[in-house]
Parts: structure tokens; C-alpha cells; sequence
């Protein structure tokens, strides 16, 4: 994640984005798995015998059924089950895609949006956090801007969605989605975490020890100079409530300002030097 300043010096890059090549393979990969988790295990039995049998009458003793040639194999067939496209159409069809989902209109989010301005400061493998349903198109935009992001939410529900959306729009981004019981227990993320993004209507549903032990867990695992956004929730808790856990960090100005009457675009805060990032703590909420 680049600083405000290294953005305005920065013309490209300093890593390049992943390959169409490599984000096609990342998509089939994703679409397969998905599969194989979507369907039971007497039916993937059936899929290897069925390759195994296939094989074996195309091989005429030529070379020995391995297990990689079984996985490939089944892969396949998997592959022509869900009419996949090939890589010719499929980057045809990704291109247009691509450029409509980095516009944050694609995800019903407004242009003044606090996350908006900070996406020229993404760079590929940069890896966000983002916390509860209100964050969903957030995480959706971070990760069409080639952002590895890890979502959590309360609710299967949410979780359930954002995957779907994830796999109907072939974001090939690094995803993972949890459902998390924020009082007893919290997934483990990368270490040196560049973005996080908090719903401040999901904090406002805990009680104050356990938000409190929340934002202190994902600070800990915050790169130096790393950002946490504080986003309005449908309802509670406003982001300003959420000040106070954020003694030392320095605040962002987000957009042009506004009257007071109109509702809050969100708050950035960035993390100082001065904190260290615990990349050996585990994130447990007590």
C-alpha cells in the first residue's frame, strides 16, 4: 500500500498486475473448487471412476494411472460439465468486465466514498480486511482492484452472498469469506495487513469489551503507515464513536467537506510508526 505522498509521485506501478493468463487459470481454479464443495461425495466418487475409466481405455497400457492424471482428469470433466469458457472467450468477455468493475458505481457505492480515493494507492498483493454486511461492495471493489481480501461477517447469509457475487462476477482476486462468532474467535489473516475496513453498524452490535478487543486484534496486524476505514453503517454506531480506540493514529481527510447535515463518507486513519505490527499474535477475541 502506498502512502498519500508516494501516490502523487507514483506513475505506475511499482508491481504489475497479474496476467490476464494468470487471472483465467485463478478463475477456473475458483469455478472448480466451487463446484467440488457444491455437490456430495458420492457424486465426485462417481466423476473419478468415471475418469479413471475413461483414461484407462484411451491409454492402452501406454503409462500408469497416477493420481495427478486422476485430478487433472476430473478437473476436465468438471470444466465441460459447467460449460466453461475457453480462455480465447473468456478474455474477450473479461476485458470490458474488468473496467466496469474498478468504477465503484459497478457495486452501487458512491464516487465520494472514504475507500474511492484510496484506490490509486493499491498496489497487486496488498491484502485487505473487511468486517461486516454493510462492507460488502467495498470488499467487492478492493478486490477488482487486485486487493487479497478477507471478509468477515455474523451471518451465513452475508457470507453465502458475497461469495456468489464473488463467482458470478469472475473476480479472480485471493478471497476468503468467514462467518465469525467476533466474541470467541477470529480467523487468521495475512500478516502486514495494508486496508481495513470496518462496518461501524456491526461494531455497534457487540458489546464495548469485545469491539474493543476486535479493533485491537486488526490494528496489531496492521502494516506500518496501513490504513483502517470506518464506514457508516444501515444503522448504530457512527464511525466517530469508534474515535477513541484509535489513540496515536492520524486521520485522513476524506473528499471535499461537506455540511454537517449530510451523512458521514467515512473516516481513514493510519497507522504510525511508532506501533508495531504483531505478525506472530494470533487473532483471538477474549
Amino acid at each position: 500500500m502506498l502512502t498519500a505522498a508516494e501516490a502523487l509521485h507514483v506513475e505506475r506501478r511499482r508491481r504489475p498486475r497479474p496476467s490476464l493468463r494468470q487471472q483465467y487459470d485463478e478463475y477456473i481454479l475458483q469455478r472448480i473448487e466451487s463446484y467440488k464443495n457444491s455437490v456430495a461425495r458420492n457424486e465426485l466418487l462417481r466423476l473419478g471412476e468415471e475418469a479413471a475409466t475413461e483414461l484407462l481405455a484411451s491409454a492402452e497400457g501406454q503409462f500408469v494411472l497416477t493420481e495427478v492424471l486422476m485430478v487433472d482428469y476430473v478437473d476436465d470433466l468438471i470444466k465441460k460439465r459447467l460449460k466453461l469458457k475457453s480462455y480465447r472467450q473468456w478474455r474477450q468477455y473479461v476485458k470490458s468486465l474488468r473496467d466496469a468493475q474498478r468504477q465503484p458505481t459497478h457495486w452501487g457505492l458512491e464516487p465520494d466514498c472514504a475507500v474511492v480515493g484510496l484506490l490509486r494507492r493499491i498496489e497487486p498483493d496488498d491484502h485487505a480486511v473487511v468486517v461486516g454486511p454493510s462492507a460488502e461492495s467495498i470488499a467487492c471493489l478492493l478486490a477488482a482492484h487486485d486487493m487479497a481480501v478477507t471478509f468477515m461477517a455474523g451471518d451465513l447469509g452475508t457470507v453465502d452472498r458475497i461469495e456468489s457475487r464473488f463467482e458470478s462476477e469472475a473476480l479472480t482476486a485471493s478471497f476468503v469469506a468467514y462467518v465469525v462468532d467476533f466474541g470467541r474467535w477470529l480467523p487468521p489473516v495475512a500478516d502486514a495487513v495494508a486496508m481495513t475496513v470496518l462496518d461501524a453498524g456491526t461494531l455497534g452490535e457487540l458489546d464495548s469489551a469485545t469491539c474493543a478487543d476486535l479493533v485491537r486484534a486488526l490494528k496489531a496486524r496492521t502494516a506500518c503507515h496501513g490504513l483502517h476505514v470506518l464506514l457508516p453503517g444501515t444503522s448504530g454506531l457512527k464511525p466517530e464513536a469508534l474515535l477513541s480506540l484509535y489513540d496515536g493514529w492520524s486521520r485522513e481527510k476524506v473528499g471535499k467537506p461537506r455540511r454537517r447535515t449530510t451523512p458521514s463518507r467515512g473516516i481513514i486513519l493510519t497507522k504510525p510508526e511508532t506501533e508495531p505490527c504483531d505478525l506472530q499474535g494470533d487473532l483471538v477475541a477474549s
